[in-house]
């Protein structure tokens, strides 16, 4: 086809049905999202491909292939900071507090520095990490330049997708035009742009698990682990037993945490992001709240290495957790 663009050869690969397509490899979804970052396709087509991996469901070489294509674009500059852990946070709480956050403030208390990366909100019965992080007094960087000099001084910096890396921001937005979600929800999440050693990845549909794992062994992720987190946030559920699916030195792992709690809680018929500092100062109690923080805060470290067992890990979570500084929540204070 003489007159074909060069970006319909991907599109033909996905939609030719049942017997006739099939997924891309990697370095075809490599060409194609770097098509679709550089401008060099037609809206038509743009909705086209996503609604097409949508349906069929993104492989691990894809989200590879989509992955690196986006980290080539990054405008990172020549020098990187010393980042340990890369956290998402892309879906937004519902039923419980997002109490993860005081697990990452535990583990910047501790020295381990975090970079989280994320949406604004979206939906209105959703609380996203943007106004819970206002709510603790902690600031929002407004660029990577500005998240890397955040962490080199206090060990903790937030970016939102729009200054992460604006063309994935309005590919999610066409969520609203589309009325789907698209493989760029999960793109962003392994985007790690300043190559931290260890990166800890929350979904909500557990088909997911084995597709964040296998992405992050081709990417040659040294230290991953993926959750089916409280509404698809990092945060474990301590009322329930969790899968956890690693990539520890290119080796995959599968380990499963129990529940700390024999029964249920009652989830709060009020998010009141004043309880998270309320928590952390120790103005009050929340055994749920507690034992989030705890078991997050736990399946981080041992992902890192930090620990050899899952006990040992849920040990030292609850020793730095009764140890904290109340009195100051990290993230704001130079080091």
């Amino acid at each position: 086809m003489e007159n074909q663009h060069p970006f319909a050869q991907y599109i033909r690969t996905l939609g030719r049905g049942k017997k006739g397509s099939r997924a891309l490899t990697e370095d075809e979804a490599y060409e194609a999202m770097s098509m679709i970052l550089d401008g060099h396709i037609e809206p038509e087509q743009l909705g086209a491909f996503l609604m097409l991996v949508r349906v069929k469901e993104e492989t691990p070489a894809e989200v590879a292939g989509f992955v690196r294509a986006v980290r080539e674009r990054l405008p990172l500059g020549g020098h990187l900071p010393v980042v340990d852990l890369d956290w998402s946070s892309y879906a937004g709480k519902r039923r419980h507090l997002p109490w993860f956050l005081l697990s990452v403030m535990l583990l910047v208390e501790n020295g381990i520095r975090v970079f989280m990366h994320g949406l604004e909100g979206r939906k209105d019965d959703r609380i996203y990490t943007p106004a819970a992080l206002t709510a603790l007094g902690l600031p929002i960087s407004t660029s990577l330049s500005d998240a890397a000099q955040r962490i080199e001084h206090t060990g903790f910096a937030y970016l939102n997708l729009d200054q992460l890396c604006p063309r994935l921001q309005q590919l999610i937005d066409l969520r609203e035009l589309l009325g789907l979600r698209s493989p760029v929800h999960t793109v962003s999440r392994l985007i790690n742009p300043f190559q931290a050693p260890c990166v800890m990845q929350g979904i909500f549909h557990p088909g997911y698990l084995e597709i964040h794992q296998g992405a992050g062994e081709l990417l040659q992720q040294p230290r991953l682990s993926v959750i089916k987190g409280d509404g698809g946030e990092i945060e474990m559920n301590p009322d329930a037993d969790s899968r956890v699916l690693s990539v520890i030195n290119g080796e995959l792992k599968e380990d499963t945490w129990p529940a700390m709690f024999s029964k249920r809680h009652i989830k709060d018929e009020q998010l009141d992001l004043g309880r998270l500092l309320q928590l952390w100062r120790g103005d009050i109690n929340d055994e749920y709240g507690t034992g989030a923080i705890i078991l997050t805060c736990a399946v981080t470290l041992h992902t890192m290495g930090r620990v050899n067992t899952l006990n040992e890990a849920k040990e030292l979570a609850s020793t730095w957790w009764q140890k904290r500084n109340t009195s100051l929540l990290p993230g704001t204070m130079h080091r």
